[in-house]
């Protein structure tokens, strides 16, 4: 199994109440219009479990693929509290992925690849098990597309810890950017040419109301200061917790004015096999 850099995030109660938010509305209304009701689709990295369960409510069945027992827990225990019963979860390496060729309809991925080893090789994984015609959905954020108003010091040196700790740990934030690069690089190694049709697409999220940028700063205070992200960036010497004190307070100053804006940069392929 290929080796998997270190998960920047971490499992922390501030990054599951962020993720949680997350739905097939929010994060897949593009792969939503494509589903039926009597689909097979497998969701990779499904994480908190909340975008697991809202496909499950459009298809027959939805296979759920985490890295580790830890955090395919949190995704059986969604289903649990849903009593959603159409969820199975796998613990698998989405580089060498369990599963028969062209076995689901869809494959859905959100904000994976940028965590992953190697993220065409994931990708290949994802578009070798969709049947042809079968629709693969990709949504990777890009950190550097990050935009935000007012203007804060302390928003900024956290974008520049961030993206520096997730680079040290194996990843690639800003993966939005290279979505069409990775799926020229993945359909050949299975199809032996490119996908019959590809889609590209941007989906931004903004937080542009007292209450949503409220939640927004606060989860992001929380998780720079006090959680595995928090935790790395001190061991690696990037910041003192100290400093990492002043930015957590500098997000929840930010939200406080009339004007706050925050536009997370999403984008999205949806790979036609």
């Amino acid at each position: 199994m290929s080796a998997q850099p270190k998960y920047t995030h971490g499992y922390e109660e501030s990054v599951i109440r962020s993720h949680s938010w997350r739905t097939a509305q929010r994060c897949a209304p593009d792969l939503l219009a494509r589903l039926e009701p009597g689909m097979r689709i497998l969701d990779i990295g499904s994480g908190a479990g909340t975008i697991t369960w809202d496909l499950a409510g459009h298809v027959a069945h939805v296979t759920a693929v985490e890295r580790a027992e830890e955090s395919a827990a949190l995704t059986r225990a969604e289903a649990q509290r849903r009593g959603v019963d159409m969820i199975d979860v796998v613990v698998a390496d989405c580089h060498e992925l369990p599963f028969e060729d062209a076995f689901f309809d869809a494959v859905h991925i959100h904000q994976v690849l940028q965590h992953v080893a190697d993220p065409v090789t994931a990708l290949a994984e994802a578009i070798r098990v969709v049947r042809p015609g079968g629709t693969v959905s990709v949504t990777e954020s890009d950190y550097a597309g990050f935009r935000w108003h007012p203007e804060s010091p302390e928003i900024s040196r956290w974008l520049e810890l961030y993206r520096e700790t997730a680079r040290r740990n194996g990843g690639e934030p800003d993966a939005g950017v290279f979505l069409r690069a990775w799926t020229n690089a993945a359909a050949p190694r299975v199809l032996g040419h490119g996908p019959a049709a590809v889609d590209y697409l941007s989906r931004p999220w903004v937080f542009a109301n007292p209450e949503d940028c409220g939640w927004w700063s606060q989860t992001w205070a929380d998780r720079v200061s006090r959680t595995a992200l928090a935790e790395d960036i001190v061991a690696y010497g990037f910041a003192s917790q100290e400093e990492l004190e002043r930015i957590a307070d500098g997000w929840r100053s930010w939200c406080e004015g009339p004007d706050a804006w925050f536009t997370v940069a999403h984008s999205v392929a949806l790979i036609t096999r």
